[in-house]
């Protein structure tokens, strides 16, 4: 209850809006559901399952129930090529701890990540490898049709650019073959790479700082080479367009939109304090510039018209000996290299023996493997559009947030461009590429530091932690770190050599509210069942209390999920399902104690009613558990369609007798791990 205070000293109450008169979230018919794409020089660690991919299958799952199995397409995949996957697999040949072909060597991790994915219940309609079996050809495909429709519709810019190369190993150096310090301001990457940091920063080649050749050790040259790249300085008006469009959908997380407002500044060069009369004695020889200085600040800015004026001007200050820092701001993005391992590009204007650089061609991946699904299901060539190009769908990808650069800007510029046949706009036509609805997680911390496979401190890997704990309880747990607001630290008491033998383990604490909590009142209802109504379930009307309780915490549950809170999914059901257990046993002790039979039957009726709401809400979440329970219900897939969310068991087997399956003593539908009973 709040007061609105008018200036004559009245005061007016006003109330919020319930739930029941809140107009429901809206749904696509269609969906595509994507996670991020792991490369396939590793396993998985706990960060691509935990702040990823739970997530992705939670919402997979939901849409499947609320608009139709059929309507949902789930794909993921290997990130095949690029040179950490040749850097790992020349680490891994070298030490003797592989002897395989490249191929064999990413088929290798693709298969343990397909594996890991499979145990903790992610349930994708295809997890591909954009360079194996049948997906390669259809990726491929894909590859090429996107570069020469880019080059027709005029956003190809060949660039002639300098290319870091190792004279010691004979050979140019891509990616991660070197290794350096970031030149973006304030920067906290503990790496840069050949033109992109570990925090997903781009920048030229040329602008890395200290740059060091992981094959020899040694400081590679510079070397001209020839690129296809999209300009994204184009885009500038579009993107902000863009940007202020999501930062009004209430299903975009402010993480998204403030991450890419961050780039949508002009070219900024920051020196240092301790340079400005350095600075002052060489300001004239640069191109026109404004500069900044910030109050409290170390450094001053200064800001110039475009990138060719602000490369000038790094030129003028590098030459002088004055150090400074490039700021964020759009810049033309790479396509092509010059890497073997790459999917071919075509031949555009003579250019030849080109690849398609890892990044580009892992954002448009969802698409060739929808694909390669459709077309494994005997679908017709032009299937795919339905999904991809369709006022009623939508896409949905799933990633973390330093890749929200290449999904929010490049892909965004990228698939504007494709559209582009009667000019640019950030609003695709119904039959044009849709623009995908982006989910960043911020970084999900281990033991409170940021883990990272490639950094100092290792993380867990995603098959590890499931010999301490059960799939069920580590989603429950990953969903309900609120990863959508701030960065969390995943603290599991097995592996943190802080923990003391009484303290509490924080990964169990949702998984209790299934292992315990639902557990306990879900077979409560059957053993009572099976006690007072031989085995059958018992007849009668669900309290109008009860139907009104459950009805709001679908709603509510409904918005959250929409909106992607899964920390508020979480919540709810903690609240709602203790709530059931609360009043089962109140109101059974209360019938032991009077002999009433009415008040016993109506306590199961209710209560089964509470756990068959809580089973709709929780399916997506633990699937196995609530899949069993329904098994003991003994109704069909039917149960989890959220066109009859509000109905009641009584709806799902009609006038007649259901008996149930029969549940024996002790039986747990979400269990504990084998190890929390050492």
């Amino acid at each position: 209850m709040g007061k609105d205070k008018r200036e004559n000293g009245t005061h007016y109450e006003f109330k919020k809006p319930s739930i029941f008169d809140m107009e429901r979230p809206k749904f696509p018919k269609r969906a595509v559901i994507t996670g991020g794409m792991p490369y396939g020089n590793k396993t998985l660690h706990f960060g691509h399952v935990g702040g990823v991919f739970v997530q992705a299958d939670v919402w997979a799952r939901f849409l499947r129930d609320r608009i139709g199995a059929e309507n949902v397409i789930f794909v993921s995949g290997t990130d095949c090529y690029g040179s950490p996957i040749v850097e790992g697999y020349r680490k891994v040949k070298e030490s003797g701890e592989f002897s395989g072909t490249l191929e064999d060597f990413v088929r290798s991790n693709h298969e343990s990540q397909k594996k890991t994915l499979n145990d903790y219940d992610i349930s994708l309609n295809l997890f591909a490898a954009s360079g194996l079996d049948e997906a390669k050809k259809f990726h491929a495909e894909e590859s090429r049709e996107i570069l020469e429709t880019l080059y027709k519709n005029g956003y190809l810019t060949k660039m002639t650019t300098s290319q870091f190369y190792d004279a010691k190993a004979e050979q140019f150096l891509n990616g991660r073959q070197v290794v350096g310090k970031c030149p973006v301001e304030n920067c906290n990457s503990d790496k840069g790479y050949a033109d992109e940091c570990s925090l997903g920063h781009q920048y030229m080649p040329s602008e890395l700082i200290d740059p060091k050749s992981t094959l020899t050790g040694e400081t590679p040259e510079m070397r001209d080479v020839v690129n296809w790249y999209i300009d994204l300085t184009k885009f500038f008006p579009l993107m902000q367009e863009y940007v202020e469009n999501i930062s009004q959908d209430e299903s975009v997380r402010p993480l998204v939109s403030n991450t890419i407002k961050e780039f949508l500044n002009p070219p900024i060069i920051y020196v240092k304090n301790e340079f400005e009369e350095n600075y002052d004695k060489v300001k004239a020889q640069m191109p026109a510039h404004r500069m900044h200085k910030g109050a409290n600040k170390t450094s001053f800015a200064l800001e110039f018209k475009n990138l060719d004026d602000r490369d000038e001007a790094r030129r003028v200050l590098g030459d002088n000996g004055i150090r400074f820092r490039a700021g964020k701001t759009l810049v033309p993005f790479r396509l092509t290299g010059n890497i073997e391992w790459g999917v071919p590009a075509p031949v555009i204007e003579g250019e030849e023996n080109l690849t398609v650089w890892v990044w580009p061609e892992s954002l448009w991946a969802p698409i060739s493997f929808c694909k390669t699904y459709l077309n494994s299901q005997g679908k017709d060539a032009d299937e795919w559009k339905k999904y991809w190009c369709s006022d009623d769908a939508k896409v949905y990808q799933f990633i973390g947030q330093d890749n929200i650069y290449f999904y929010g800007i490049a892909e965004m510029a990228m698939f504007m461009a494709l559209n582009a046949k009667d000019g640019l706009s950030a609003h695709p036509a119904d039959g044009e590429l849709t623009l995908p609805t982006l989910v960043a997680n911020h970084h999900i911390l281990f033991l409170n530091k940021k883990a990272s496979s490639s950094g100092a401190v290792k993380p867990p890997m995603a098959g590890e932690l499931l010999d301490y704990y059960t799939a069920e309880q580590l989603r429950a747990h990953f969903l309900s770190l609120g990863l959508g607001i701030k960065s969390v630290s995943f603290q599991p008491k097995p592996l943190n050599p802080t923990a003391g033998e009484s303290d509490a383990d924080p990964v169990i604490k949702e998984g209790n509210l299934l292992s315990n909590v639902f557990n306990r009142v879900a077979r409560s209802c059957f053993y009572s069942a099976q006690k007072y109504c031989g085995g059958k379930l018992p007849r009668g009307k669900v309290s109008d209390d009860v139907l009104k309780d459950a009805k709001e915490v679908i709603l509510k549950y409904e918005r959250a999920m929409y909106r992607f809170e899964f920390h508020t999914v979480m919540n709810l059901l903690d609240s709602y399902i203790r709530s059931a257990n609360k009043y089962f046993a109140k109101n059974s002790a209360a019938a032991d104690k009077d002999n009433n039979d009415e008040l016993r039957i109506r306590t199961i009726i209710d209560t089964f009613h509470m756990v068959r709401t809580a089973a709709l809400l929780v399916h997506p979440i633990a699937p196995r558990g609530t899949e069993l329970l329904l098994e003991y219900l003994r109704f069909g897939n039917e149960f989890w369609d959220w066109n009859r969310a509000f109905d009641t068991l009584y709806d799902f087997c009609g006038e007649g007798e259901h008996e149930l399956k029969f549940l024996e003593p002790r039986f747990d539908f979400f269990p504990h791990h084998p190890s929390q009973f050492a």
